[in-house]
This record gives C-alpha cells, structure tokens and sequence, in this order.
C-alpha cells in the first residue's frame, strides 16, 4: 500500500480516485509515497526517504523547493489549465469592474443608508461612475497559455478587437485561439495599442515587473492594467503613479498588498482567482492522477522539474533513472546494462533544463545489483523499476 499524505484540504472529488487497495491517504503519514499540497509552505518540510512525488493541485509551486526536490529525486507536477475557466470568468468580471466604476458605486449607494429620497441622491449622483463600454475597445492578452486563450476568446466574442503576444504558444494551444485574435509579434506592439491589457504568464526573472514605469510611459493615456497571474509581474509602486497620474485608468489584481490597500482606482481582490467547487475538483482529480500514473507506472505529465515521459513500457521491465542533464551520465547508464550482457528493447532519454531523465525497456529484470550500479552513477537522483 502506497501512503498519501495531504497537506491542505483536497477536494473530496479528487481524493476519491485514489483505488483504496492500493493507497492510504490521510493528513498524517508518517513515509508518504505522495504528498498532495496547495498552498502549504513546503519550503522547510523534511523529505522522508520513500518520498517520489508531490502533485501541486493548482498552478503555481511557490510554495514547493522545487531545485531541492529534483535534487533528492522527487518530481514536482502541477495542474496547468484545471482552473483556466475559473480564471477567464473573474477576468471577464475584471473587465467590467475596471470600466465602469462598479465598486465605487456599490460602495457610494451603501454609503447613502439612512438617508431621506434615496431615489433621487442617486439619480444625482452617478454621474460620478460613468465608465466606458468594453465591445470595440481593444484587449491585450500577453501569455496564450491555457488561461490566456480562454480569455482571449471570450473577448473576442464579446466584441473586443483582441492582441495575443506569446513568443512560446505551443502549436495545441494556437489550435484553440481564435482567427481573430490579431498576432503581437512583440510587447512594444501590445503596450502601445490596447486600451485594456490582461496578464497571464508565470513569474520569472524574464516576465517580472513586466509593467512598471518605462512600460507604463509607452502606453495608451487612460489604460486599465489587469493582473489575475502573479504579483510579481507589476510593480505596485510604479503602478500606483501612474494610476495617481491619469496615465492608467484602473488597476484590478487578484494580489492585494499593502501598497495597493486604498490607493486610488486600484481594485485589489483576496486571491479569488480558482476559488470555485468546479476549479478545485478539477485540479484535485488532476493532481491525484499525475500522481498515480507516476507512482504506479512511471508516467511523468506536468512536472515543473522534470521532462514529460508518457510512452508505455516496451518491454518486461521500464528501468528509469532521474538525472542531471549533464554529459556521460546516459552512456554509464547504458554500459552498466551492456556489462550484464542485457539488451536495451526501447530507450528515451529527456532533458528539462538543469534535469534530465532516461527511460530503458528490457525485456528481463534487472538485478539487484545492476540497480545499485545505476544509483551510485554520479549525478543520478533516483532510479524506479516498473
């Protein structure tokens, strides 16, 4: 029996894919197999040694050591696109709110309680909260992945002249965009042309402070900025200045921070991009089984740390080592089978930046010994037989 350990609350949907003659799953296990995780800092947790994955049900891995986790031959997988329609909707929603002044007036009307001829104070008063239409106004979605072209799409059914910019949309994901999203051959084009712009790509050293002063400065007077993606892809302050300047119209982030909190025309939201039941089913019946398809038969989809690996086994026995992506480590890997005279049926070998994996098929199983011979291989972290 394999042990499940959770370290969040996982939807019940998902969990209950787990086959109960084959795994045990609780918030205590002592030697977990898995480890199902949201948004638990993971950052300090101490690995036990049966440890061989961690299934992050939702997008980001902040929260994970992801480096460290390669390192000791964990892999590290995420649920890309589980919450995209969760998250299309509340961009949608974000649209509207930084159009139309529809926080100020709700909060402007609740001010009015008690008041005599609440008719007529509003009536005379909202004036104050005009805002434009969005139907032929026009949206850049910078990031094309599963969330990006959901909204790109939306928008464009609702009238908008959209820009898509991703210089890595992969050729699935252009599948599903729409003809008329207009293509962003780079930001300069997105910066200068959109009255509206949505961001959805993850936080790296490329994409952050992707909007900031020398950014803002290149863009349409009155542009509404919205940020449902990472809060490190503006940056507040800068953000804060030109919305003070009139230079930007609106702000709407789903990452409130103390710099945000009461700054003019800034509708900051409590992270509420995949809160929905449908969202996080959803990422839990996808985490649960990237997990199991890895723990019983070595099949790696999603991993932030390591490259996918889905073909099936092509012989008696799948052999698989987890390794770092450097020179010589496949031909020591393929020399210990050749020196127990072992004939190598099918082999993959896959690299992921700084990590890399080898898949073997024979068409016998290995001894013990030769599986010990691959382990202490420098630069191995792991080695699984299926």
């Amino acid at each position: 029996m394999y042990q499940i350990k959770t370290l969040n609350k996982i939807s019940p949907v998902g969990l209950a894919n787990l086959d109960a003659t084959k795994y045990v799953c609780s918030d205590n296990a002592e030697s977990p197999s898995g480890i199902l995780v949201r948004s638990a800092d993971m950052k300090e947790y101490p690995f036990n040694d049966e440890l061989l994955c961690i299934a992050r049900a939702g997008a980001g891995v902040n929260n994970i050591p992801v480096a460290d986790c390669a390192e000791k031959g964990v892999v590290v997988f995420n649920t890309p696109g589980a919450n995209a329609n969760a998250v299309k909707e509340l961009v949608l929603c974000a649209l509207l709110l930084s159009s139309r002044k529809i926080v100020d007036g709700i909060n402007w009307t609740k001010s009015l309680a008690g008041e005599e001829n609440v008719s007529k104070l509003v009536e005379k008063g909202k004036s104050q909260f005009v805002g434009p239409e969005i139907t032929g106004k026009k949206l850049g979605v910078i990031g094309l992945g599963a969330i990006g072209i959901l909204v790109a799409n939306a928008a464009v059914a609702l009238g908008m002249e959209v820009y898509g910019y991703d210089p890595y949309i992969s050729v699935d994901a252009a599948w599903h965009l729409s003809r008329a999203v207009q293509h962003a051959k780079d930001l300069k084009t997105i910066f200068e042309n959109c009255d509206y712009i949505t961001l959805h790509v993850p936080a790296t050293d490329e994409t952050k402070n992707t909007i900031r002063a020398q950014t803002l400065a290149t863009m349409k007077d009155g542009v509404r900025i919205i940020n449902m993606a990472r809060n490190e892809l503006v940056n507040s302050k800068d953000m804060i200045e030109a919305l003070e300047s009139g230079k930007a119209a609106a702000y709407v982030t789903d990452f409130a921070d103390n710099e945000l909190l009461g700054a003019k025309n800034v509708i900051a939201m409590p992270h509420l991009g995949a809160s929905t039941p449908e969202s996080e089913d959803n990422c839990a019946c996808m985490a649960v089984k990237e997990m199991t398809d890895y723990i019983e038969h070595g099949i790696i989809k999603n991993s932030v740390n390591f490259p996918n690996l889905e073909a099936p086994v092509g012989g008696v026995t799948r052999v698989l080592v987890l390794h770092r992506n450097v020179p010589k480590v496949v031909n020591n890997i393929t020399n210990i089978f050749a020196e127990e005279n072992i004939n190598i049926e099918n082999m993959e070998n896959r690299s992921k930046r700084d990590n890399a994996l080898t898949a073997i098929d024979v068409n016998v199983r290995p001894s013990d010994e030769l599986i010990a011979k691959l382990r202490e291989i420098p630069d191995t972290f792991a080695v699984r037989v299926f």
